[in-house]
């Protein structure tokens, strides 16, 4: 997953468009790029021959539009686009970029738009990009991930199939939320780190961020041996303490 594509280095989850490119190239020679779509049927099968990377952005910056988008729409490699609701809405820069002193814009509808029309898949990232493993209020995470997808939905008149978590990390997740999504969406994002295996929950896919070099990038996607050997911690998508739910509710 990548955040903002730009040669300004203003922020670590910034990348230039140069190494983007570079990235997208080896991609390209090395591996079957594919679609959310399509990396769920792969994990839900069998069997894969052939390794497979599916490109994804988080939180929905404006600058993505000057270069990154057509890249890929040139290259014809699948992409899923996670934004957070509030922000292209309201066209407010991101808050954790105005404490850095940065006032990105975010994406705009008509460019959501415009990108869907070019086949890139528009995906939601929470109403506000919290942090939906701290909240214990059932109203707010319900907005969080499910309102906000819908409102998202109604904006772009395009459905909203997928969800990825804001920060994405174990502690950043729950299985209340989890169970939200299941009953809105099509499959979730997390971004700790961990590869897609045919057998796994092709609902919960696991992705590495790509805001670095060429060569850390392909020393992950490579099958890194360390990364290898984490798992899931527990099932997200089940509920094994009831009583959380009962807390939330």
């Amino acid at each position: 997953y990548y955040h903002r594509i730009a040669d300004d280095g203003a922020s670590d989850w910034t990348l230039s468009f140069a190494e983007f490119r570079r990235q997208i190239d080896w991609l390209c020679q090395s591996f079957d790029l594919v679609s959310l779509d399509e990396a769920r049927q792969l994990v839900a099968g069998r069997e894969n021959r052939r390794p497979c990377v599916a490109v994804t952005f988080d939180d929905g910056y404006a600058d993505n539009c000057h270069g990154a988008m057509a890249l890929l729409v040139e290259r014809r490699v699948p992409c899923t686009y996670f934004v957070t609701t509030q922000y292209v809405l309201s066209g407010k820069p991101f808050p954790h970029d105005v404490a850095m002193g940065n006032s990105f814009a975010p994406n705009t509808i008509g460019q959501l738009r415009d990108m869907a029309r070019q086949g890139i898949e528009i995906g939601a990232h929470s109403r506000t990009h919290a942090d939906l493993g701290a909240i214990f209020d059932f109203d707010r995470l319900h907005d969080e991930v499910v309102v906000a997808g819908s409102d998202l939905e109604q904006a772009l008149g395009a459905p909203v199939r997928y969800f990825a978590f804001p920060f994405g990390l174990h502690a950043n997740l729950q299985p209340v939320a989890f169970q939200m999504a299941r009953e809105r969406y099509e499959a979730v994002c997390s971004a700790y780190g961990g590869y897609n295996y045919p057998g796994d929950d092709p609902f919960h896919l696991q992705r590495f961020g790509a805001e670095g070099s060429l060569l850390r990038l392909k020393n992950w996607l490579s099958v890194d041996p360390v990364k290898k050997l984490r798992t899931r911690r527990f099932d997200y998508g089940l509920l094994e303490q009831p009583e959380q739910a009962e807390a939330l509710a």
